[in-house]
């Protein structure tokens, strides 16, 4: 049943519960989309601070303690290994993937910890700029940015184009108010005659609509899709029932979900590895895959996934470009 735009007191409750949500964008973090050029991160503008919200957002270091490692550096190109600084397009998004702290300039997040110990391993130094997640792919491809982060799935189509180090798996899901009747989506024939908010250019975007034959195929009403490039609208529109439902990460609804009322996670739709991301047939990826696994043998990556609340996306082993999970 669609839900109903509402003043009562319970719904004004609901509604603080979700400008706490907007404020920080809890909701994207990036899977992979068809289209080289999206992403799923879900940016915020630049500088945007996150929510006071409760002092929700971890910001205990758990990477200083990473050090070089010889084995894994020599794996570096001569070059890069002599310059010792890359340039890393970061996506700025929603928690657990990364998001802006209270001051509203510093960048904390799973992709920050990890891209930061990655580089501790290798003996490199960062240069982090914050770009929008439907730039960092082609800017990859032209050469402004060494590497990407901002939640990129591996995709088949991406894989033409980029090249992935995987260090996490995530994938799209479902959510909605507390109240909603739904409680699993497993067949997109579930939505026919919803309304469904998701993130303008990513992959859940098409991924709806790609399949909006199935409700006429069924002989009902089409859901619609309502595509939003700023994730607090995505909530705000939920909330003010305009859509009934939200198309997001696993990670990121899950985190939404645990950190504010008033909503629930409806179940995980499809999985997707999660890496970083390079020019195509770039000379780095050996040496970061050496070094997420180094990470892994050494503790440090299950530290770094338990802070950000996300240890059921654990990978046993780093991958170049794997074929996309179906």
């Amino acid at each position: 049943m669609r839900a109903h735009l509402t003043t009562t007191p319970a719904a004004r409750r609901r509604g603080a519960a979700f400008a706490l949500i907007t404020a920080a964008a809890l909701a994207l973090s990036a899977c992979g989309d068809p289209d080289p050029a999206g992403g799923e991160g879900g940016s915020t503008a630049a500088g945007r601070p996150a929510a006071k919200a409760h002092g929700k957002i971890p910001t205990e270091d758990v990477v200083s303690d990473v050090h070089k490692v010889a084995k894994v550096a020599k794996l570096l190109p001569p070059q890069v290994a002599k310059a010792g600084t890359l340039t890393l397009a970061n996506s700025v998004g929603t928690p657990p993937s990364s998001t802006y702290l209270e001051d509203g300039k510093t960048v904390a997040g799973l992709d920050v910890d990890l891209s930061n110990a990655v580089a501790k391993v290798l003996g490199l130094r960062l240069k982090r700029e914050s770009a929008s997640f439907e730039a960092i792919l082609p800017a990859l491809d032209s050469g402004k940015y060494d590497i990407g982060t901002g939640n990129f799935g591996v995709t088949d189509e991406r894989r033409k184009t980029i090249d992935f180090v995987t260090y996490i798996n995530d994938g799209q899901g479902f959510a909605a108010r507390a109240d909603s009747e739904l409680r699993k989506v497993t067949d997109l024939k579930q939505l026919c005659g919803l309304s469904i908010g998701t993130g303008a250019g990513t992959t859940f975007e098409v991924t709806l609509e790609d399949n909006k034959h199935v409700c006429a195929d069924a002989g009902k009403k089409p859901y619609s899709v309502k595509t939003y490039a700023d994730q607090g609208a995505t909530w705000g529109a939920l909330q003010q029932g305009r859509t009934d439902v939200v198309m997001s990460t696993i990670n990121g609804l899950r985190y939404a979900v645990d950190q504010q009322p008033g909503l629930k996670f409806l179940n995980e739709y499809h999985r997707l590895d999660v890496g970083f991301a390079f020019k195509k047939g770039t000379k780095l990826a050996p040496a970061f895959r050496a070094a997420v696994d180094s990470l892994i043998e050494d503790g440090t990556y299950a530290r770094v996934l338990k802070k950000w609340g996300v240890t059921h996306s654990a990978i046993r082993a780093s991958r170049i470009s794997p074929p996309e999970i179906k």
